[in-house]
């Protein structure tokens, strides 16, 4: 046990230097471009879920919950809305970039992400489309729910750094220790050779509203648990902080059920496209 331990401590340990590197990339971006890519969502209007499942996918702190305060405030629609939540990455990109996965790896899942946000948006919009309430004052809750984004770009590249470590850390130790005791063969076979399991779980671990969801998602994937329509459902319905904030913001409780299971359906749906398809990253 000791073994495994140290070997997952030296594994994750490798991954720092590139986790920095990219979330210090990223924080830049941020602040640079971060205000300007709210503007352009707001100012999206029919080409909401296009504008929406591009932005998405570029990581950022607390884009999801922005995009669930200007819905609750009907200034985008739950197309566009659902365009986000279902292109939005999380923390799956740096974990990707950190594991040296092929740049066209990258892109291909960035690229499926983004069409499948981009056609269920548009595809939900033309069935519930609905006129635009009085706006309402929207919140600005980053602080409130531990972007860090306000402390500076070198301060919020650490401390993301430092948080997405220890779920590697602890995710691949749990893991590892699983594999150990049962067997790679085993656990692989308990979800890869049994259709649709897998996606309907992986959907599961995608509603937990937390960063946790993608790294779990992503590194089951990197370590052949599960495959790319599993991966993909997990990631699909994975959309951060975002439908934390929807539930707060929104006082329309059956609406925000409809919103998360339309969330699910969509994401579980794609991932088991891709598994029937065949498709690979």
């Amino acid at each position: 046990m000791l073994e495994i331990v140290l070997e997952t401590l030296l594994d994750s340990l490798k991954l720092l230097p590139f986790l920095f590197v990219t979330y210090l990339a990223m924080e830049y971006l941020e602040h640079k471009a971060g205000n300007k890519m709210q503007i352009a969502i707001q100012k999206s209007g029919k080409f909401g879920p296009i504008i929406g499942s591009v932005l998405g996918a570029f990581p950022q702190c607390g884009f999801s919950a922005a995009a669930s305060n200007l819905y609750a405030g009907r200034i985008i629609t739950m197309g566009t809305l659902i365009a986000i939540y279902l292109s939005t990455s999380d923390e799956m990109l740096p974990i990707l970039i950190s594991e040296n996965v092929a740049m066209s790896t990258i892109l291909k899942i960035l690229a499926t992400k983004i069409i499948f946000a981009m056609c269920a948006g548009f595809l939900i919009d033309f069935a519930f489309a609905k006129k635009k309430n009085e706006k309402m004052e929207i919140e600005h809750l980053c602080e409130q729910h531990h972007c860090h984004c306000e402390k500076g770009i070198l301060k919020s590249a650490v401390h993301h750094t430092l948080e997405i470590f220890v779920y590697i850390f602890l995710i691949s130790l749990a893991l590892h220790v699983v594999i150990h005791l049962v067997g790679e063969d085993f656990l692989a076979n308990l979800i890869l050779n049994r259709p649709v399991v897998g996606e309907l779980l992986a959907g599961l671990v995608g509603l937990i509203p937390n960063c946790a969801s993608s790294v779990v998602i992503t590194q089951l994937y990197l370590e052949g648990v599960i495959g790319a329509g599993a991966m993909m459902s997990g990631l699909l319905v994975g959309a951060g902080i975002g439908i934390l904030v929807l539930l707060r913001v929104n006082d329309k409780p059956k609406e925000n059920a409809q919103i998360i299971g339309l969330l699910y359906v969509i994401g579980v749906v794609s991932g088991i496209l891709i598994e029937l398809s065949g498709i690979t990253f």
